[in-house]
């Protein structure tokens, strides 16, 4: 995928997030999860454009694996969400879909860049 339309990309996943969190009840369950949604959801698109800029092939891998584990931990604080009765699976659905989706891409590109020959 073109890294210009994958940094819109998880930038745009990052905006949904803080959307949802805002949406999460004012109760400390609500609260301390959606701290911890949120941290890990802007994150993605920051470590993304963190390793656009990386200055070799092993430094790209490695902050791709950053992207990676907090696209992966947003999923699990979505069903944490969801299996809380905080909000609705329908609330949540299309976020948990993006966060399996970047996990995905970020996951391919890895394997593809380590496979590359140098």
């Amino acid at each position: 995928m073109d890294k210009k339309i994958l940094k819109k990309r998880t930038k745009e996943f990052g905006l949904r997030i803080i959307r949802l969190v805002e949406a999460l009840p004012k109760k400390t369950t609500g609260q301390v999860i959606g701290k911890k949604l949120l941290r890990a959801g802007t994150s993605v698109g920051a470590n993304y454009r963190a390793a656009c800029r990386a200055r070799s092939k092993a430094e790209f891998v490695a902050k791709l694996g950053i992207v990676l584990e907090e696209a992966d931990e947003c999923g699990y604080w979505l069903e944490m969400i969801q299996e809380a009765g905080l909000l609705s699976g329908k609330q949540t659905a299309s976020l948990h879909k993006e966060a399996d989706e970047l996990s995905a891409i970020i996951f391919s590109t890895i394997r593809t860049t380590k496979n590359a020959k140098s």
